[in-house]
């Protein structure tokens, strides 16, 4: 290999490599003296720079190949990286007093985030079945050692038990999914075995590639935590430490959704007629249960895990309807592509902002011995602290999808792209099962505004002065209440946002 082929091959993947190196400098520093503030520190200046490569190379909007095909840096991949990074560090920042408060802020916590993070990053850029994977290995094998890091705690080893079970079988749905892909088309990059599906060759095997994507389709549904393969979402979002809770509700969510726009999309679009009802029955379905059973929960973080699934739902809906036919000759149908996508990724990338602030108010409201996991315990907020309050009151209404706030955008563009593939009546009862949720969000703003203070609360958590230091510009109060006010000003100015989703979608666009 010359060096100039070197250095192509390099440059596609500056961020992961910056990040591997960093991690692998952090452990080391770690295991001669474990300094949390400084490990903290500079796990963030790590991911800061890698956020910085990634925003750099989407600006100059340039697809990029490496090793051979088997990574791609281009717009949607760039897109999604700067969220996942974004999301990490969020998370990371909001946990940081929480993380010390339950002994879990040794090196290897940061270390196992970093490593995620790769792993979400080689997921989101994987033109290949083998890079794909991996990266998806990568980041499951760190999160199932972030939900069991407390090893004292009985809550999380079960937990982290029960997602490792479920995720290794899920993990073999979608390698054995992508194994009978490859019989099917004897291809392994998305590329070629579009071109073996859309020609319909000899080479092809069609029985054996719809049969693929029903296993890559059970696969991603665990993967996002949709009906009917999302039984680990309550206890692993409940059992689990809350900062690793956030670490899972947030970025792994974009990953994923990058691997379906990959694999769906970019790889398996001619057998859309095949898959895309199967998004339609997972959106469905975790509309419908999410909302029903969250109804139900008297655990801010249960109701949370069951609220991402009817979240998830919204997703797969736009997911079902980007393609509304294929003619005889082969082409497929874009009226409706860029749309739905596009709708898909703006609602997963402010999904994650708002679900970073609803993790955020526990996690600061969290102390050494109370965690803040009953709803119950936001009683009497609003007299503790009214700023804090008025930020629960964004993030509940725009999970619930209240104008004019940015969850009204992400579920509206969700309803125009099944308005424009003829699904009235699909979105009707979206609809209706919307209003649902609207009622639990309703039912923690009447806790935090209405209730008297719990006796457990008053005990336990202290006055928090959440406001606006100018001598801390980056407090966790600082940037949980920057973190709100996107929330709003992205529900005033949606437009922009979605344009960039829909406009990094058309890189993956085959044809």
């Amino acid at each position: 290999m010359s060096f100039i082929s070197f250095i192509q091959n390099i440059i596609p993947v500056t961020a992961e490599l910056w990040l591997l190196l960093s991690a692998s400098v952090i452990l080391l520093l770690g295991a001669f003296k474990n300094n949390a503030n400084r490990t903290q520190l500079l796990t963030q200046v790590a991911l800061f720079v890698a956020l910085g490569i990634n925003a750099g190379y989407f600006s100059a909007q340039n697809t990029l190949y490496a090793w051979n095909g088997l990574f791609v840096s281009d717009a949607l991949a760039n897109l999604l990286k700067i969220g996942c990074t974004i999301a990490t560090m969020l998370a990371l920042h909001y946990g940081k007093q929480y993380a010390v408060d339950r002994q879990i802020h040794h090196t290897e916590f940061y270390t196992l985030a970093t490593t995620a993070l790769i792993g979400q990053m080689l997921m989101v850029s994987g033109s290949h079945l083998l890079t794909i994977y991996l990266g998806l290995e990568l980041m499951s094998l760190s999160l199932y050692a972030l939900v069991a890091l407390r090893r004292d705690h009985t809550i999380s080893t079960e937990a982290a038990i029960k997602y490792f079970v479920l995720g290794a079988m899920a993990s073999g749905f979608l390698l054995y999914g992508m194994s009978m892909l490859y019989g099917a088309t004897g291809a392994l990059d998305l590329a070629t075995i579009f071109k073996v599906l859309i020609s319909g060759g000899e080479q092809l095997n069609r029985p054996t590639a719809v049969l693929a994507s029903v296993f890559i389709m059970a696969g991603l549904a665990f993967k996002f935590g949709a009906v009917p393969f999302h039984m680990w979402v309550p206890d692993v979002y409940e059992g689990s430490p809350t900062l690793v809770t956030l670490l899972i509700a947030g970025a792994p969510k974009l990953a994923v959704l990058g691997v379906a726009l990959r694999l769906m999309v970019q790889g398996m679009l001619p057998l859309s007629s095949d898959w895309q009802p199967m998004f339609l029955f997972l959106g469905v379905a975790s509309i419908a249960f999410g909302n029903i059973v969250a109804v139900m929960q008297t655990s801010f973080k249960r109701m949370l895990a069951y609220s991402t699934i009817a979240h998830v739902g919204f997703v797969g809906l736009a997911l079902s309807v980007g393609v509304v036919g294929i003619n005889s000759a082969g082409n497929v149908d874009l009226a409706n592509t860029s749309t739905a996508y596009g709708a898909a990724v703006f609602y997963m990338l402010t999904y994650v902002l708002t679900t970073s602030v609803s993790f955020g108010i526990i996690l600061l409201l969290a102390k050494k011995d109370f965690e803040c996991d009953s709803i119950t315990d936001l009683k009497g907020l609003a007299k503790r602290s009214p700023l804090l309050a008025l930020t629960v009151l964004i993030v509940m209404c725009s999970l619930a999808g209240i104008p004019p706030l940015v969850g009204f955008w992400a579920k509206l563009a969700v309803l125009d792209a099944l308005l424009a593939a003829n699904h009235v009546a699909i979105a009707v009862i979206v609809v209706l099962l919307s209003l649902i949720g609207v009622f639990y969000y309703l039912r923690v703003l009447k806790t935090v505004f209405f209730d008297s203070e719990a006796i457990k609360a008053v005990t336990s958590i202290e006055p928090n002065k959440l406001g606006l230091n100018l001598s801390g510009l980056v407090s966790v109060s600082n940037i949980l209440l920057m973190n709100a006010a996107a929330i709003i000003l992205l529900g005033f100015l949606p437009s922009k946002l979605m344009r960039i989703a829909m406009e990094a979608v058309q890189s993956v666009l085959p044809i």
